[in-house]
Order: structure tokens, then sequence, then C-alpha cells
């Protein structure tokens, strides 16, 4: 793979996928250089990581963390900003060649948009980004001739199956782990604490993916991610629990032929690939042996004991700003499960109480979006208040 080197934008470095994309990046240095490095409020990592790499720009998105960076900084060439404006300048830089959305939630949306726009290809790890603003986004991509190269694993997954394919697509089938809590009651679910939902089975991640996990949202946000990478109706998306997290998710094809893409669960190799497609790179990743696991299983998702993932199919056969609203509502619900607010199960309630009152927009322009997500997270937290 003979090419000039790559230079990748990553909004939210300090992040699980941010530092494992920086890791891909300082395995292959002659392919990539980590040209832009972003962060919302971790400045130690942020100015860690500014120094080992070498960016042209960083840009720390809590304003108030500034000055500690520009200090750090100020021997070196690297250009210091802050704030959103500043972020959602920076992936238009003409350098750039792949802007790696890793940010966490709706904060993603306003910089994708601005690097969609700037004709930037897109890795996407932000599937917020998706769920609120599917079709606006999917638009704009292809309007500027813009690629969106999914890193999460299962639609990295579908994308890799989909290589060389030029059949209609019948099913997908989204495998997940189940988390911490699959096959548990709703009596134990009502007493877990942050401490037992933080520990997923298989994967290392932030803190708001794991609880995510743990709830089956993450699988719900999934479901409506795949709606818009790959065009498919509600109906044609089906979540399948996979203990092992081996198979990372299957197509199924019009004459009833399924693929699947496998491998240990490593976050690396998604990244590696939607940074490296359509080629594959030689790495020394863990190699997955059959013998170690010796039997695959799998088992329907229960949707009536774990709300969030019937809330999220309720969202994407509704449409609008449903999708944007359920996004709003978990985020805030997320945050306060973690502040130990509220309970597990009551973070279902408050997201279906939100999908229940607030205003319908059927054909929202990206204004809606954002006063949606606004009044949503107002309202959520009076329902939190009031537990």
């Amino acid at each position: 793979m003979h090419q000039q080197i790559k230079n990748i934008a990553i909004l939210g470095s300090t992040g699980s996928i941010g530092t494992q994309s920086l890791e891909v990046i300082s395995a292959n240095p002659s392919l990539f250089k980590a040209s832009v490095l972003t962060a919302q409020a971790n400045v130690e990592l942020l100015i860690e990581q500014a120094l080992a790499f070498q960016p042209d720009v960083v840009v720390i998105a809590d304003e108030s963390k500034y000055p500690a960076l520009k200090e750090a900084l100020k021997s070196t060439n690297i250009e210091v900003k802050a704030g959103m404006e500043a972020l959602c300048e920076v992936v238009t830089q003409s350098k750039t060649d792949i802007v790696l959305t890793a940010l966490v939630g709706f904060a993603g949306l306003k910089p994708t948009i601005a690097a969609i726009k700037a004709g930037k290809n897109i890795a996407l790890a932000n599937k917020e980004t998706l769920v609120v603003a599917g079709e606006l986004v999917t638009a704009l991509a292809k309007e500027n001739g813009v690629k969106i190269l999914p890193v999460d694993s299962e639609h990295s997954a579908i994308f890799q199956c989909l290589v060389g394919e030029e059949s209609a697509i019948e099913k997908i089938y989204l495998t997940a782990s189940g988390g911490p809590f699959r096959g548990k009651d709703i009596a134990f679910l009502s007493e877990v604490t942050k401490q037992q939902a933080l520990k997923h089975p298989n994967w290392v991640m932030g803190a708001k993916i794991t609880i995510d996990s743990a709830s089956l949202m993450n699988k719900g946000l999934e479901v409506i991610e795949a709606k818009w990478l790959f065009n498919l109706e509600a109906n044609q998306i089906d979540v399948i629990v996979h203990p092992q997290s081996v198979i990372h998710s299957i197509i199924q094809f019009e004459d009833g032929s399924m693929k699947a893409q496998m491998g240990l669960p490593d976050m690396k190799l998604p990244i590696q690939y939607a940074l490296t497609h359509p080629h594959r790179l030689k790495n020394d990743f863990k190699r997955f042996n059959f013998l170690d696991y010796p039997s695959l299983t799998f088992e329907q998702p229960n949707s009536k004991i774990f709300r969030n993932l019937a809330l999220a199919f309720e969202a994407l056969n509704k449409g609008g700003n449903m999708p944007c609203i359920l996004n709003a509502a978990n985020e805030v619900v997320v945050a306060e499960f973690l502040n130990e607010q509220i309970g597990f199960l009551q973070m279902s309630e408050v997201i279906e109480t939100c999908m229940a009152k607030l205003d319908f927009v059927a054909q929202p322009s990206l204004e809606d979006y954002f006063e949606t997500d606004k009044q949503t997270r107002i309202f959520a937290k009076e329902l939190v208040t009031n537990i």
C-alpha cells in the first residue's frame, strides 16, 4: 500500500475510541498523521497526546481549560483553540483527509455536519449523529460526495460484509453481547448500582456507552444508525444476543445466504479498517482461535425487561424528531444514573414519558433538532428531579 500519509482529525481524542485510534496511528506512522486532536474537557490527557503526536492544531471544547492548554504547549508549533465554533472550524482544514468523530452524544452533530460540508470523509464512531439527524446527514454526505465509514464494530461488520456485493440486503442482524445484566429480572434490575452497570463482560468502553450497553439502549441507537448507514427499513433490522461477541453482525441477502464478520472483540480493528478502507492493513492484534470458543450461542433480547430497545424501534418507526427525543432523554438519564440520582429501570420510564409528551415534528430542520434536543433535556431533568 504505497500512498501519501493520511491526515486524520480526531474529534474526542481523549475518549476510549480516540485513544485507541491514536494507538492505530502510532503503529503506522508512515500511513497516518494525527493532524487535529480535540477533547471536551480532559486537558491533561490532551496535552500529553499533543506533545506525543505533534498535531497541527488542538481544540479544547471547554473554554475554561484553554489557558492551561495554551501554557503547556507554548514551546511547540501547535495551534491551540477552544470552544464549539473552533471545533467546527478545524474539521474543515484543507489538509485533513478523514475526520474521525469519536465525540460522545449530540455534541458530535455540529462538527460532523461542518466536516461533511467541507467534503471530508467521516470515520463515524459517534452514532448519535445519525440517530438524531440521519436523514439530513446522509443527504448532506451524498450531496458533498462524502463517504461515511462506520467505526462501531457492528456497523463495520455489515460494511465489511457488503464489500463486493451488488445484491439487495434482505435483513441484517446486529449482535449484542447482552451486557452485564443479560438474563436478569426486573427485581434484580431495580436494585443495580452504577458500579455493576459499568462492568461490561467483553468490551472496554467509555462510561456512557457502557451504561447504554447494560440497558440495551446502545443496541437501540445502533438499529437507528444502521437504517441510515445502509438505507434499510426498520423491519429489515433484527437484534440477536450473542454473549461471546465474536460474530460482530450478520447480513442475510435476498437469496437467503448469510455473511458474518468475526473476530475477537477489539475496537482497534474497525477503527483501522475505517482509516484504510478499501485496503486492509497487516497488524499484530491477537488472533481468534475457534478452539477457544467451542460454542457460539444466540438468544432473543428481552425487550420487555430491557424497555430501551423497544423504545428505540418505536422512535425509528415514528421517525421525524422522535429519535432525537429518545437520544436527548437518554443522555440526560444516563448522566443522572451515573450521578446516582435515579435507578436503572427509571431511565426507561423518563425516556418513555419524554417520547409521549414532547412535541412531535414530522419533518424536522436542523434548527428543529437543536430545539428538540434542548427542550427534551429540560423536560427530562424535571422528570428526574420529581422522581
